[in-house]
This record gives structure tokens, sequence and C-alpha cells, in this order.
């Protein structure tokens, strides 16, 4: 029965199954973030070494660089299971009390995107991270009681993309705090080659060079293009080098240097309708059909980063580089574009 299941798996389980796969199981395998790691290696192991539950750890950086990955790493590590959650369900203390309370002893627990948790559950996650215990509220008015319970120890890893967001208190409470960077060309080259191996994709030096050039600095765009490429490679039988790895991107729609529709629909915005700025976030999102947070979150950090976009206290404005990227000329006191 197990196996007709199996092979009955809806095609989204089937991609899922493939990506945890993808995922490095220890410290030694995990490409790239080398200071982070030996970090937390060292924490690690005198955590092993003591026989106590690692400190809780915090890590911060933007989407796909690996933060679920080494939660999972430092479960692992430690030899200890690993309970999963995010921010957005934990929006009552009830919640986050159900969760602390049936955490066995040394449980890692895993909370992405912590930021996000309901104000109520973060001030009850400060006793707990620190003491160990939660005060639960029985009735109500002036009849309430507070009883005390006590939790087994745990390690908290806590993951976020807005650390800025997170209050002082919180963050105070986490013994270690890492800030996950970009990725390095030849290091995503690492993460790809390990990958096709996997994945069972032949992929030349300049192959893996041509996807790690259109990631973005990002483990899990890496992962995601090199998926395409595979299907590229299946339909059509190509052999998987550099010119074949570019033209499947192109069919994506993901460029030269990783942008894509979206990257590519904000640059137009800004430079033809609103002269290369400055103009609003929010007019921005509706020049483009966008939300407003998936711009700030998703496409702005990037087009900021390789020095596309600047942000001013009036706004977004384009750079001297963006223009060339769109063939335009940039104004020198003359200003004209197709369009407008």
């Amino acid at each position: 029965m197990d196996d007709v299941h199996d092979a009955d798996a809806p095609v989204d389980d089937v991609e899922l199954a493939i990506e945890g796969a993808l995922r490095p199981v220890s410290l030694a395998e995990f490409v790239g973030q080398h200071k982070v790691r030996g970090q937390l290696q060292l924490l690690l192991d005198a955590a092993r070494i003591q026989q106590r539950p690692a400190d809780h750890i915090l890590l911060s950086g933007p989407p796909g660089l690996g933060k679920t990955t080494l939660a999972m790493i430092v479960a692992h590590e430690i030899g200890r299971p690993l309970r999963m959650s995010s921010g957005p369900a934990i929006q009552h203390a009830g919640d986050l009390a159900a969760l602390l309370s049936s955490l066995t002893p040394g449980e890692v627990l895993f909370i992405d995107e912590v930021h996000r948790m309901a104000r109520s559950a973060e001030e009850m996650l400060y006793l707990a991270m620190e003491d160990f215990r939660i005060d639960i509220m029985v009735g109500k008015g002036a009849g309430a009681t507070s009883i005390p319970l006590d939790l087994a120890p745990f390690t908290l890893v806590g993951a976020t993309t807005r650390s800025g967001l997170l209050p002082n208190p919180l963050r105070d409470r986490f013994g270690f705090t890492a800030h996950l960077e970009y990725y390095e060309p030849d290091e995503l080259e690492r993460v790809v080659e390990r990958s096709a191996v996997m994945l069972d994709v032949t992929l030349p030096a300049a192959g893996r060079a041509e996807i790690a050039r259109r990631s973005r600095g990002t483990p899990r765009i890496a992962n995601r293009l090199l998926r395409r490429v595979r299907d590229y490679q299946v339909v059509y039988g190509t052999q998987a080098d550099g010119s074949a790895v570019g033209a499947a991107l192109d069919l994506y729609d993901v460029d030269e240097i990783g942008l894509d529709r979206l990257d590519r629909a904000v640059l137009d915005a800004l430079v033809r309708r609103f002269q290369g700025g400055p103009v609003g976030l929010g007019t921005l999102s509706v020049a483009v059909g966008e939300e407003a947070e998936t711009i700030e979150s998703v496409v702005e950090p990037y087009l900021v980063r390789i020095g596309f976009m600047g942000r001013t206290p009036r706004g977004r404005v384009a750079t001297p580089p963006a223009y060339a990227h769109l063939g335009l000329a940039h104004p020198d006191g003359v200003l004209r574009f197709d369009g407008i």
C-alpha cells in the first residue's frame, strides 16, 4: 500500500520531497556562510560535551539562504528531534502554550518568521526562553488566576527576514545571533554541483557557472533554476552547457544577471513611467500590479544590492546601471524615453 501511495503522490509533494532531499544534513555538507558555520559548530559541540541543550539561536537574512536548513542541521548535530512552526501560525498565547508544553526534553523548536508572532505570544516566550516556564491564566476578570507550568528544556531556533521588527527583549534572549549573507558565485557553483549529482543531471562547469550567475546570490533560486534546466534537458535532449542553460533560463524569463519578469517590470515602471523617480513604494506597486510587501521584500533588496535602485527619503530612484540594462541612456539634461 505504501508503494502505491508513493507512486500516486501529487506533483507538489514530489517537488517538496526533491527540495528536501537537496538540503544538506550536517554543517560539513553545508556550502557557504563559513563564519556562521564555524560559530554554530563551536556552540553545538560545547552543548554536546556538556550534555545540555544548546543556547537559543536567531538566524536572520534574506529568503532562500539556508535558515530552515540550518535549523534542521542544529537538530541533527545534537541528535534531538525538531519541531517546526511559524510566526503567522502563532496568533494567540494559547497557541504557543500548547506548542511549548508538548516539547520533549532537549527538543529543537524552529519558528520561521518569528517576528510575525502575536505580541501576547512574544511576551509568553520571554519567560519560556529564560526559565523554561510559562504562566497560564485561568478564568477571567477579577477572578483570573495565574498557574505556573514548567517546561522541558528546549532550544529555540528563530528565523527572520526582518530582524529590525523583532522587539529588543526577544532578541536579547537569544544566546547566539547570526546574519546570513548572499552567496558568492563560486559558492553557488558548489551548491549547483552538489544538487546536480543528487538530481542526476550532467552539468559541465560552464553550465554550473551560468546558473550561479543568474541565481541572485541565493541557493534556493540556484536549485530551482537547476530543476528547470533539467526539464529543458529532458525535453530537448541537449547537453546542459553554458549556451543550453542560457536558452533554458531565457525561456523562463530569467535574464543574464538573474532579473525575472517582475524585476524588469519594476525597473521599467520606475524608468519609463516615473522618469527614474523618486516614486513611493505604494505608487510603484500599483503601477506593476503587485503587492507592496512583495516588491519591498523580494524585488527591492536585489535591485539595491546590484546598484540598479536607490532608496531616498522621497522614494525609490533608478540608477545609471538600470538605464543601461534596459538599453536606455541616462538623462543628462534632455530626457527622452519611448512611450512617455
